[in-house]
C-alpha cells in the first residue's frame, strides 16, 4: 500500500530539481538526507549559511570575477525556509541577487584571515553548509572560524569531501573526510599539523555527534558528506 504526502508538503527533492541544484536527484542526493535534517526546523525563523553558490569557480580553472548567472540552492533555500535568513558566501560576486531574505559575502577562502574578516558580519547561524572550493585547508579553515558562530544543536555540513581542486590543494595536507572519520570513530581530531590539530581539539568537546555518508549513500564507495552537530 502506497502513501500520499500530506497536501501542501514540500520535498527538498522536488526543490532541488526544479531549481537545477546538483544537490538533488540528478547527481549528488544531498536532498534526501537534507530533508530529513532539515523539516524540524523548516517554519522556524533560523539563520542559515551555505558557503559555495555556483558551480564553475576557480576551483574548476575559472576566474573568481567570472560572470554568475544563478543561485540555484539559495532559490531553493529560500522556499523550503519560508521565515530564515539565507546567507550566501562566495569568491565570486552575486551581489545583484536581490531577496528581502538573502544577504551575500564575498570571501576568497584561500586565506583564513578573510573567512574570520566576513565572520565578525554574521549571526550566530542553525544551519551551516560548505559546498563551496572543496580544498581540504578551505573547508578546515571554514570550520575553526564559523562552528564557534553556530548555535548549540545546530548543524554543520561539509560536502563534496572526496574530491579536492588541484588549484588548490596543498601537498600532504590532511585530508577533510580523513579528519572527520578519525573524530566520528575515536573522538580524538589527527592532523599532519599538530597546530591545527590543536584548534580542532579545542572545538571537540563542543561536538556532539559527527557522521559521515559515501558516495549516495553507498557504503563501498568514498565518503561523501559529513554531518557535525553541536552540543
Amino acid at each position: 500500500m502506497t502513501t500520499k504526502a500530506a497536501k501542501g508538503a514540500v520535498n527538498l527533492t522536488d526543490l532541488a530539481d526544479r531549481y537545477g541544484s546538483d544537490k538533488g536527484s540528478t547527481k549528488h542526493r544531498y536532498t534526501e538526507l537534507y530533508h530529513m535534517l532539515f523539516t524540524p526546523y523548516r517554519n522556524r525563523a533560523i539563520a542559515f549559511l551555505e558557503m559555495g553558490l555556483q558551480i564553475g569557480g576557480p576551483e574548476h580553472g575559472a576566474s573568481a570575477d567570472r560572470r554568475t548567472t544563478d543561485l540555484p540552492s539559495v532559490r531553493m533555500w529560500l522556499e523550503f525556509f519560508p521565515k530564515a535568513r539565507i546567507h550566501g558566501l562566495d569568491v565570486s560576486d552575486f551581489s545583484w541577487f536581490a531577496a528581502d531574505r538573502f544577504t551575500f559575502h564575498r570571501c576568497d577562502m584561500d586565506a583564513r584571515s578573510n573567512i574570520a574578516r566576513v565572520a565578525v558580519d554574521m549571526p550566530d547561524f542553525d544551519i551551516i553548509l560548505d559546498d563551496a572550493s572543496h580544498a581540504s585547508h578551505h573547508q578546515q579553515n571554514a570550520f575553526l572560524e564559523l562552528f564557534p558562530k553556530l548555535k548549540s544543536s545546530g548543524i554543520y555540513i561539509i560536502e563534496d569531501l572526496r574530491w579536492q581542486p588541484e588549484a588548490y590543494e596543498r601537498p600532504g595536507i590532511t585530508k577533510t573526510a580523513e579528519l572527520f572519520r578519525g573524530f566520528s570513530q575515536a573522538r580524538a581530531f589527527r592532523h599532519v599539523d599538530p597546530a591545527v590539530e590543536a584548534e580542532f581539539a579545542a572545538l571537540a568537546p563542543d561536538i556532539s555527534g559527527c557522521f559521515l555518508f559515501q558516495v549516495r549513500y553507498d557504503r563501498t564507495r568514498r565518503d561523501q558528506v559529513a554531518v557535525i552537530h553541536k552540543r
